[in-house]
């Protein structure tokens, strides 16, 4: 089975004009650009977008390279795609590495994000007033084994209410989650920090704690190439980690710039992705290296999830050969 996926052939070719033309005014000799296939674990997602902030400014073409983006729905089928040669770079969770471990015949190449600031428990305006007030209430995830259900296990243990004390229900989505929420079957749920100012900004919704604060030491995002275009294509892995790297700088020095883009990709209003923005800046990695202290953390994380029997040898799972020098 195929994942499901969305592609915008017409938005490609124009955006490949605009590059041509924006390589010509910065004095570049146009030259034919190589074809890279990138996945996103999930659409609307801040900081896989900030693939759109690169691509749309040139600074991937600046390093040879014509993007092409696909989104999932969830990580497991990114790196399924990856596994089946559909997609070359992938921009997952850190605990999907845990999918390495299993088998996945692709390798970490760049921790993206640290402290998961992008990630927020949202309750209904009438829920939860402290984190306290959690304990025993049921809140949504994509699934227990999630990063978003591995989150409030964290947050449930950190309060010393053991990994039960936070009711978890799996509903697969964001949008099934909201549904259950709305119809009081659920008191909040996981959700991105953006979506959730969205429902605060409309009354649905009130955010309770961005994750971020209680858990810091942590992978949020990282960049997985397949190892066939590892072994393969060596360059290309680090000519598109150079062009992240200078989406990054370009995202931090032009805050303008970046909103702009997102706002049309995610179609989220401009005052609040400010406001994300400003939020979440601090948690993106400018060199892409892996930390010992969160790397720990993610090998924990994968038993507790049940994803792992036992931790793995993270070392395994990673490289640094291909970050920019």
């Amino acid at each position: 089975m195929h994942p499901a996926t969305h592609s915008r052939p017409l938005a490609r070719i124009t955006l490949t004009v605009s590059l041509l033309y924006a390589a010509m005014a910065a004095g570049a000799t146009p030259l034919r650009a190589e074809t890279v296939r990138v996945g996103l674990a999930a659409p609307r997602v801040f900081s896989f977008s900030l693939v759109e902030v690169g691509t749309r400014s040139g600074m991937f073409a600046r390093h040879g390279l014509d993007v092409e983006i696909t989104a999932f729905g969830g990580g497991p089928r990114l790196v399924q795609a990856m596994t089946a040669d559909g997609i070359d770079v992938g921009l997952d969770t850190g605990p999907d590495m845990a999918l390495i471990a299993k088998g996945a015949p692709v390798t970490a190449v760049a921790a993206v994000a640290g402290a998961p600031l992008e990630l927020a428990i949202v309750v209904r305006p009438d829920g939860p007033k402290t984190v306290a007030e959690l304990k025993g209430k049921r809140i949504g995830v994509t699934a227990a084994s999630s990063l978003t259900g591995w989150l409030v296990t964290e947050l449930s243990r950190r309060q010393g209410w053991g990994s039960e004390g936070i009711l978890l229900t799996p509903t697969s989505s964001p949008p099934a989650s909201w549904a259950l929420m709305k119809a009081g079957q659920i008191d909040g749920m996981v959700l991105g920090l953006a979506p959730g100012m969205e429902g605060e900004q409309r009354g649905e919704a009130r955010i309770l704690v961005m994750l971020g604060e209680p858990i810091q030491d942590f992978h949020n995002f990282v960049i997985f190439a397949t190892n066939k275009v590892i072994a393969a294509r060596p360059e290309t892995v680090r000519a598109f980690l150079a062009g992240w790297f200078d989406t990054i700088r370009l995202v931090r020095s032009d805050k303008a710039r970046t909103v702009e883009i997102l706002k049309q990709v995610m179609d989220i209003d401009a005052a609040i992705l400010g406001r994300a923005y400003d939020a979440q800046l601090p948690m993106y990695s400018l060199d892409g290296k892996f930390d010992p202290k969160a790397l720990a953390v993610l090998s924990r994380s994968y038993v507790d999830m049940g994803i792992l029997d036992k931790e793995p040898d993270m070392r395994k799972l990673y490289t640094e050969e291909f970050l920019p020098k």
